[in-house]
């Protein structure tokens, strides 16, 4: 089925998690997470679908990107995902919530808590970062379904993003299988490139957010209404080409180290969100926050995604790889 056909069925109110999790087994039996690869030559096609779902429903789009993050590290490492299974990517990695892995091998158990789980309780498999004995970093592959996972309700007091249920998970010497080697998740050319799939995201609600305000200025001639619309479009073109730019690099040279790329993609989408939900706020008003569901959700959802940027430390880190360069980094 046609992917914008078979979102276009489903209206976009997705208002609890469970709801989520129907949608995205329903659209795992229809085959509309098999997404191309990262550097496959068809990587804007991926970044189009993730775009495509970000602009229908952010929570289910998180839900969505993580499943299909999963499925393209576990192809990329050599392993093989269970069919039709569902999975979350939990890579977050505060200081008070910690897995660790133990024997070192291909088969190990887990111990710990890891924060940050979207979509816990619809999901049947997880794959996620925890640490050895030898204080590397192993990614691992859990099934959620066994006696040594407990699933909480800690950690996720959000109004935005609310239905992703990104909560706490515990584990007490659940199996689990390793994936690739310790330190691999990071090391591998597509974690970067996978970077950039969020910033598709982030773009294809701002673009859904911005498209209130180019009806409103095809159907009233307002010039302050329209300038608004002007600044918009300037910056989701902006967004759009860096995202192209983008996915031809990486089809380009699919080994290539993309940290600099991505950090550049990932701020140019930020910052043209932010200009976005400013500009069509500031023209119309209250209205579409109060009365148009669809807007409203987008609006209230897309500020909590952001947030996955860490803003001036990226920021930062970005001026910190730039500053090492000479000025041909920005020749044309």
């Amino acid at each position: 089925m046609d992917f914008q056909h078979y979102l276009a069925r489903r209206p976009p109110d997705y208002a609890d998690t469970n709801a989520l999790g129907r949608c995205l087994r329903a659209m795992v039996e229809a085959g509309l997470d098999r997404l191309p690869l990262p550097g496959s030559g068809h990587t804007l096609e991926r970044f189009q679908r993730l775009s495509e779902v970000g602009g229908h429903d952010l929570g289910l789009c998180k839900l969505y990107e993580g499943h299909t993050d999963a499925l393209a590290i576990i192809e990329q490492l050599g392993g093989t995902p269970t069919p039709g299974s569902t999975w979350g990517m939990w890579a977050a990695e505060p200081p008070q919530a910690r897995v660790k892995v133990t024997p070192a091998g291909h088969m190990v158990s887990l111990n710990g808590r890891k924060a940050w789980c979207s979509g816990a309780a619809v999901l049947s498999h997880a794959l996620l970062t925890a640490w050895d004995a030898d204080g590397q970093q192993q990614l691992v592959a859990v099934a959620l379904d066994q006696p040594g996972v407990t699933i909480t309700d800690q950690g996720w007091q959000a109004v935005g993003m609310a239905a992703t249920g990104s909560v706490e998970v515990l584990f007490d010497n659940a199996e689990a299988q390793a994936i690739g080697n310790p330190g691999d998740y990071l090391q591998r050319p597509g974690f970067w490139q996978g970077g950039i799939g969020i910033a598709a995201c982030w773009y294809g609600a701002s673009r859904r957010i911005a498209e209130g305000l180019r009806q409103h200025c095809a159907q009233r001639d307002e010039p302050h209404a329209l300038a608004h619309l002007g600044a918009t479009d300037t910056a989701l073109q902006a967004a759009a080409d860096v995202l192209r730019f983008s996915a031809l690099q990486i089809d380009a040279q699919p080994e290539a180290d993309a940290e600099l790329l991505a950090r550049r993609a990932r701020a140019v989408v930020e910052q043209s969100a932010e200009q976005v939900m400013r500009e069509v706020g500031r023209a119309l008003g209250a209205g579409p926050f109060c009365q148009d569901r669809h807007f409203a959700r987008l609006s209230a959802d897309l500020p909590v995604f952001l947030r996955q940027s860490h803003a001036e430390r990226d920021l930062a880190a970005l001026g910190q790889q730039i500053a090492g360069q000479s000025c041909e980094v920005w020749a044309l």
